[in-house]
Formats: structure tokens, sequence, C-alpha cells
């Protein structure tokens, strides 16, 4: 008898995150979900593509509807929560599939699930070609707030913060991008759906075997020093071998240090060819970058894709923490440039990469605040990102504990976690040691 391994309930580019609280009251929650839809309008319509129109539309009226599912489990919350290593796809059966067809995507879906006297989980899926990781936190973030001052019939007002821009008209794309982006999307389902090329069906499930387990690990505000100070003592050492002079990072942020750390751990635990190509990709947020810039609020998708190279050598030298860390602060000092600077290059690139090439994305943003997400109940014990389920995939968020650390996600095979787990504690050992 043979079996065929679980799919990730939802392709790619979706965005996943499931909450898990305690207390639940499913009225209430149904009630402010259908309050905040009313801010957020576009988010219950759908993406369709006329035969007359070149690229696909978002059209919504005043009946749309979303999907909501409500579920109810015997699990154990506490497991599901926590951050030690379990297989990823125990959180499988809390995400809503999100629906679409040859014609028809829905922008979002939701579950919620109650775990009876232990609290409830909350999960969106997010279609990635709608909105980005901003503009869903923005939709939970107001959708928490009215259900927490929710009061009789009265409807809350939302703070300025979370009241949606909902104007495309702001984004100008002189340079063609949109097209370039489209056609990318087109070669993808000519290739996987074999179905009219204009389908709006996603990308293929891809299946997700057993032995693929996820664990999230914590570093503090004193690792993160740790880190600064062990790639400031790299830097110089590299530069004075390349008889280069001492130069420290343009940006030396939590986002880099944790990136390029996590980077090192991640190829090292996979081991194999030192001189096979590594692709680092992640998002920058262009709302604060545009010229003029636009509103913090802007609901849609405003993110520009960066990425670096490098050999899978370069994480096993002594300092490859360091030249990491280097290459990714070069990119974001190269947004100064202007966003457009090289773009078109940039995504003809990534669509060039070859089939199977070891990629490592980045999801999610401590900039998020996913904790502080407050639904009448408390903060969330735990916020996760499924999506990383496929592997390859780092997810960051502010640390649930308010210390100035993060927590990274992270789902690999169980013997590469158990490689990775030895690297990630241990080398910070040694830093913090070397430090002193």
């Amino acid at each position: 008898m043979t079996t065929t391994p679980p799919v990730v309930p939802s392709s790619t580019p979706l965005i996943q995150i499931p909450v898990l609280l305690s207390a639940p009251s499913e009225n209430r929650l149904k009630k402010s979900l259908s309050q905040a839809l009313f801010h957020f309008l576009p988010l219950a319509g759908h993406l369709v593509w006329p035969e007359n129109s070149q690229k696909p539309i978002l059209l919504y009226t005043l009946n749309d509807a979303i999907s909501l599912t409500i579920a109810e489990s015997n699990a154990d919350l506490s497991h599901l929560s926590g951050n030690e290593t379990r297989q990823a796809i125990e959180s499988f059966p809390y995400i809503p599939e999100l629906p679409t067809s040859d014609t028809k995507a829905s922008v979002i879906a939701l579950q919620i699930t109650l775990f009876p006297n232990k609290g409830f989980s909350i999960s969106i899926v997010c279609h990635h070609g709608i909105l980005d990781g901003k503009s869903a936190t923005t939709f939970i973030k107001a959708w928490a707030y009215i259900c927490k001052h929710l009061e009789n019939d009265q409807q809350p007002s939302l703070p300025s913060e979370l009241t949606p821009f909902l104007d495309r008209g702001v984004i100008k794309d002189a340079h063609g991008l949109e097209m370039i982006f489209l056609n990318q999307w087109l070669a993808l389902t000519r290739s996987d759906i074999k179905s009219d090329s204009r389908s709006l069906k996603l990308v293929s499930n891809m299946a997700v075997s057993p032995d693929v387990v996820r664990a999230t690990f914590q570093l503090t505000r004193e690792d993160i020093e740790i880190l600064r100070e062990t790639i400031s003592s790299q830097l110089e050492k590299v530069h004075k071998e390349e008889l280069k002079p001492t130069k420290q990072l343009d940006y030396m942020s939590t986002f880099v240090l944790t990136c390029a750390y996590t980077v090192v751990c991640m190829v090292k635990a996979r081991g194999g060819d030192n001189n096979r190509k590594i692709y680092f990709i992640f998002s920058a947020d262009c709302r604060g970058r545009l010229d003029p810039p636009i509103p913090q609020n802007y609901i849609g998708n405003c993110i520009s894709s960066q990425h670096i190279v490098i050999k899978a050598g370069v994480s096993m030298e002594e300092c490859g923490v360091a030249m990491i860390a280097e290459r990714i602060s070069g990119m974001i000092k190269g947004l100064e440039k202007g966003l457009f600077e090289g773009a078109k290059e940039r995504l003809l690139e990534l669509a060039s990469i070859e089939p199977g090439a070891e990629i490592i994305g980045v999801t999610g943003s401590t900039r998020f605040e996913d904790y502080s997400w407050d639904f009448g109940w408390g903060r969330p014990n735990k916020v996760e990102f499924t999506g990383n389920a496929r592997g390859g995939v780092i997810s960051l968020a502010r640390s649930r504990e308010g210390n100035g650390g993060v927590e990274i996600g992270l789902a690999l095979k169980r013997h590469e976690m158990e490689n990775l787990v030895s690297f990630f504690v241990n080398d910070l050992k040694n830093f913090a040691q070397i430090s002193k």
C-alpha cells in the first residue's frame, strides 16, 4: 500500500499565519470580522481575468463574502504553540484552503479552530498577488482592534494607522515592471498547470514529507549584540587579509545580523557541495522608499525583491557570518540609489534560476509586531508562519518576551534540523566566549 505525502494546504504565493490565543468567543470574533471587512472591502472580492484585459483585476461588490471555517480540535494546544521540534504537517488541519479556479481566485480565507477549555487559533491565508505581509498584518491588527473594543452594537472607529489606504493610483510603474512580473507568472502557470495559460489557479501544492519538522529559535538582545561584535571583529580580519581599509557595515541591523547567522547555520546543517550556489532572497518594503513616499497604511503589494548569490563554502569559513552580512548590507545600501536601479535585471535573474537550485527566503518581519495583536483575551501565545513548511524559508517575528529579541521559525528535514540546532546553539556560545 502506498501513501501520498501531505501537501502544504495552500500554494505559494501566500501568507499563512495561525495565531494561538486563549478563552474563545466565536460570535464576537465573527461580528468583529464582519465589521473589519467593511473597511477592507476589496479583501472580500475576487481576482478575475477578463478576456479583454492584459492583466487580472480585483473585482468586488457589497455582496461579496470571504470563506470562514469554524472547526474544533482536541489536539494539545500547548504542544502546537511551543517552540520545540515537531512535524510540520501538525499545523495543517488548522489552516484553511484558499478557493481558486481557472477563472476566479479568492483574496483571503480564514479558519477559527476551537480547543475546548484551552483556547483557539486563528489562521489566515492570503493571496500574495494581492497583499504583501504588511497589508495582511494591518488587516489582522484592525480586526483585533475592533474585536477588543466591540461594545453592544456600536462599531469602534479604527485609529488612523489601521484605516486602510486603498488607492492603487499612487503606485506609478514607469519602468514596466508589472508586465515583467506578469510574464513570469504566465511562464510558471504554462509549465505547471495543464489548462488555460491565463488560469488563476495557484502553482501546484508541494508535497511535504512527514520527515519535515519545524522549530522556533530565539535570539535575545544580548545574543544580537554578540553577533554584532563578532561580525565587526571578523570584518576587520577579512579586510586586513584582503589589504582593504577596515570599514564597518552600512547596515548592521537586527535583520542583517539575524539573517546572516541563520543562513550560515542552515547551509552548514544541510552540508553538501561547497561549490553549489545559494540564493538568499528577501523583500524590502517600498512604501517609504518611493518618491514621493506613499502612506504606510497602503493596502496592496508594495515590496521589492532583493537577492544575493553565494557559494555554500562561504558559510563554512571562519568569517562566513561576516561575509554574508556584508553582502546583505550592501544590497540594502543599494536601495539608496533608488528602487528601480537594476530592478529589471534582478527580476530576470530570479526568473532564470535553474530548477532545484538552493533558495533561502525570508517571510515576516520584526516590524510587524505580531505579538501585539490582542483580540480582547491578551496577546497570542504563538505566531507561526506555516508557509515555510516547504523548507528554505526563514520566518521572523519580534520576540513575544518584548526584550528586543527575535523569534526565528524554520522547517527542515529532521536530520538537518538536528544539525542546525547544534550549530545554532554552539556557534553562538563560541562567539560569546571569543567576545569576552
